[in-house]
């Protein structure tokens, strides 16, 4: 078993860093930006106008759909605001030093246009299921928006979201801290086998997410949009705390994160690309704009005003990259935890709320943290799989994939960090290309939307 896993760690390495070649810099950062200039900046101008819909003054109880439009909001951010903003920051810093936190900041910004197009698009292009249903997402936008000659591509998004919607990465996470920072440390699995402890976690993670993901996107629906907001308020209250100890650091380190974009001399040894392209590609984990899992969670949304739901979809990068994820890099990187040699993900983090927050509370309520950030992610992924398994195989058969889906949990917590990695980012950069090439060809279509519907609200 191990030599098997070996094997596939060295094949899913080469894949995942072939997939996110320049190419996919191009794709989502320069498809970003179209988007930015195409939209005139208007999306930015009405976020206030966002968070309104978000308080459900436009709810309409009678509008088609599943998800009100927080409920939507929460699906979307409890699969965005997960491990990838705990372990995945670590990461970046640790393969691209401090700037990489920059360039993950600049693909918010511009992510932030790319979501509206992209989740506009996926209530612009609703269409029917094999069984009738009203269903969002790339793959339908690609089929009732482009029609039946690129239905490949539909196809090609759906193929590669069963690999890239899986819970591996957060499974993953989840075992190496449970393990390396409370169980291993206690003593009362001493002369246990690692690959035995982390395969009996992985089986208690697949009983307890399968008590929400076989309920339907109503059930994950309800559960996300209560362990959100305690997820973030928790995580923001430890890592202000840090903030404020450390207060006195904030612009030095701040500077540090702005030379070090540009220079990369901090980790990378000055190789300023390599900077680039991990912020870029840790960015697109976490907030996943331009992806199409956005688009997955936002097609279910009860609306019949598709710019509603791109203005609520644009501030996850806000809530999620510019936020959340700043908030973990300053504290890694305010507490020195970074130089740590032999370091990285969620162990990473660890370190730094240990040396962050007095005693061993810094620690514990990671732990916490992480318990639920991956676990909402977990329950949130089996919704978007299933889904692209119900357009490959017809509707009635889409609930097979939460069988797979538990595998794959198991399969991460037994699996190393760069395999488990390297797979889930080589599906997601897959997955932009249809992504990005459907919202780009349908831009037109996301303006005319954009234009009739701020007109409209400025008349009201």
């Amino acid at each position: 078993m191990t030599e098997l896993l070996a094997a596939l760690e060295t094949a899913f390495v080469a894949f995942g860093n072939w997939a996110w070649g320049p190419h996919l810099l191009v794709l989502l950062m320069g498809g970003g930006l179209y988007f930015v200039v195409f939209s005139r900046f208007q999306p930015y101008r009405y976020f206030r106008h966002a968070v309104q819909i978000l308080q459900g003054k436009y709810d309409d109880p009678n509008a088609p759909g599943d998800l009100n439009h927080f409920q939507a909001l929460a699906s979307a951010l409890a699969a965005t605001v997960g491990m990838g903003n705990i372990s995945g920051v670590a990461i970046a810093i640790v393969i691209g030093g401090p700037g990489a936190l920059f360039w993950m900041w600049m693909s918010a910004l511009v992510g932030m246009a790319t979501k509206f197009f992209t989740c506009t698009l996926a209530i612009l292009y609703r269409g029917k299921d094999s069984s009738g249903k009203l269903q969002g997402g790339p793959m339908y936008v690609i089929r009732e928006g482009l029609g039946k000659k690129w239905l490949p591509l539909a196809y090609f998004f759906a193929l590669c979201g069963l690999i890239g919607c899986t819970p591996m990465f957060q499974a993953n996470q989840l075992t190496q801290i449970l393990r390396e920072q409370y169980l291993m440390p206690s003593g009362w699995f001493a002369g246990i086998d690692p690959f035995a402890l982390n395969a009996t976690i992985g089986l208690l993670l697949v009983g307890l997410v399968s008590t929400v993901i076989f309920g339907g996107i109503k059930r994950i629906g309800n559960v996300a949009a209560k362990l959100v907001p305690l997820m973030v308020l928790l995580y923001s209250g430890a890592v202000l705390f840090i903030l404020v100890r450390f207060a006195d650091q904030i612009p030095s380190h701040l500077w540090l994160i702005v030379t070090d974009a540009f220079t990369g001399q901090a980790v990378a040894g000055g190789a300023v690309g390599t900077v680039i392209l991990t912020g870029i590609r840790r960015a697109a984990f976490s907030n996943e704009a331009g992806i199409g899992t956005e688009a997955l969670a936002h097609g279910a949304a009860r609306t019949y005003e598709p710019v509603r739901e791109g203005l609520v979809a644009m501030m996850e990068p806000v809530i999620d990259t510019l936020i959340v994820c700043t908030m973990t890099g300053l504290a890694i990187i305010m507490t020195d935890a970074y130089l740590v040699s032999g370091l990285d993900g969620v162990t990473l983090t660890s370190e730094a709320f240990g040396r962050g927050i007095p005693g061993p509370i810094g620690q514990y309520i990671l732990l916490v943290c992480v318990l639920i950030f991956s676990l909402t992610t977990m329950f949130t992924y089996s919704y978007y799989g299933s889904k692209c398994l119900g357009f490959l195989i017809g509707a009635e058969r889409q609930h097979l994939y939460n069988y797979f889906y538990v595998f794959s949990i198991w399969f991460g917590s037994v699996a190393s960090i760069n395999a488990v990695v390297s797979l889930v980012d080589g599906a997601f950069a897959m997955m932009a290309i249809p992504t990005m090439t459907s919202a780009l060809l349908l831009s037109p279509k996301v303006r005319a939307a954009m234009t009739d519907y701020f007109a409209r609200l400025k008349a009201a």
